[in-house]
């Protein structure tokens, strides 16, 4: 079991397999050139799967592959088939462009829930946002998964002066998809240019849902970082994810391993210990994972206040979202 000094007990992992993607979002990464870590730097697939059973063996349940875009890794078919003979859940999360090459694996290994991440609904604006005019290929795939019973939800990242305009026709699309919208705050990395006034929070968000629809809150589960909602009717629900307005860190159980084989026990947080460097020197790793759990600061990576009105950015040390993962 991987207990903090808070007693937060940590059992969900999530790994970045690498931190290539296929998509620009400037939220996620610098706007400058980027300069992707050599393969040499980063985990093998032997080396994923050692450290991710490792995990399992202290009390990991679920495991999220991210990247990057984790479908662009050419093993992804195999990591993915080795991870499903684990006893652990496995999820994904992905930009949705690659899904269809993907789905018979998926399946295959047992993933039931998909994440999405879409930030708007308008081609024109995704073609902006992305730099990639793939809006009608990550919209079929979504279709696709709702046709094969999977679970999707669909993360939109919520900032001032594109978030407004649409929010409530990311809700009526749930009137007949059993879609699950997440609307999450803009949160502060390495390069992203991150203002507080570009953050829309959920009070704000949801003042402009009630405008035009009538919604009723669901119960959020323990360890739900999304708080819930429903038109009632609706196939689908909506949530916000509060990272700046309102954290949740109080009942974290998320660990993070980076592409190159780091352990971030926040994302928010500076502290990294190097476990694909032990790995590489023969030495354990499991004192390392417990050693990075039990350093977990109480909120927020202990970087910046709750009130993010008052947050720095250029104070914040962290690296930019494609390098820690999503």
């Amino acid at each position: 079991m991987l207990q903090d000094s808070f007693g937060r007990i940590h059992d969900y992992l999530r790994i970045s397999l690498t931190d290539h993607c296929n998509f620009r979002c400037s939220y996620c990464m610098p706007v400058e050139e980027m300069e992707w870590m050599p393969s040499s730097k980063l985990m093998s697939k032997d080396e994923i799967l050692n450290l991710a059973e490792t995990f399992i063996s202290l009390g990991v349940k679920k495991i999220r592959l991210t990247g990057g875009e984790p479908l662009v890794r050419k093993e992804f078919p195999e990591i993915l088939e080795r991870l499903a003979s684990f006893p652990v859940e496995l999820t994904l999360t992905t930009n949705g462009v690659l899904i269809d090459k993907h789905i018979e694996n998926l399946k295959k290994a047992g993933v039931r829930s998909v994440n999405v991440s879409l930030d708007t609904l308008n081609r024109e604006k995704f073609l902006k946002l992305t730099r990639r005019d793939q809006f009608d290929q990550v919209w079929n795939n979504i279709l696709l998964l709702l046709q094969e019973d999977f679970r999707v939800k669909v993360n939109a990242v919520a900032i001032h002066g594109v978030i407004e305009e649409e929010i409530c026709d990311f809700l009526k699309i749930t009137e007949k998809l059993p879609l699950h919208v997440r609307f999450i705050e803009f949160m502060p990395f390495a390069g992203n240019h991150w203002q507080s006034k570009k953050v829309v929070t959920a009070a704000q968000m949801l003042e402009l849902v009630k405008k035009d629809l009538e919604v009723i809150k669901l119960e959020d589960k323990k360890h739900d970082t999304a708080k819930k909602y429903q038109v009632p009717g609706f196939a689908g629900t909506f949530a916000f994810i509060t990272t700046m307005s309102e954290h949740f860190c109080g009942e974290c159980n998320r660990m993070r391993l980076t592409a190159d084989g780091k352990i971030k026990n926040c994302l928010f947080g500076k502290e990294e210990l190097d476990l694909l460097g032990a790995l590489r020197k023969g030495e354990a790793v499991e004192s390392l994972i417990r050693l990075a759990v039990s350093r977990k600061h109480a909120a927020l990576g202990g970087q910046f206040s709750q009130d993010y009105l008052q947050a720095n950015p250029d104070s914040i040390e962290n690296r930019s979202m494609i390098n820690i993962g999503g």
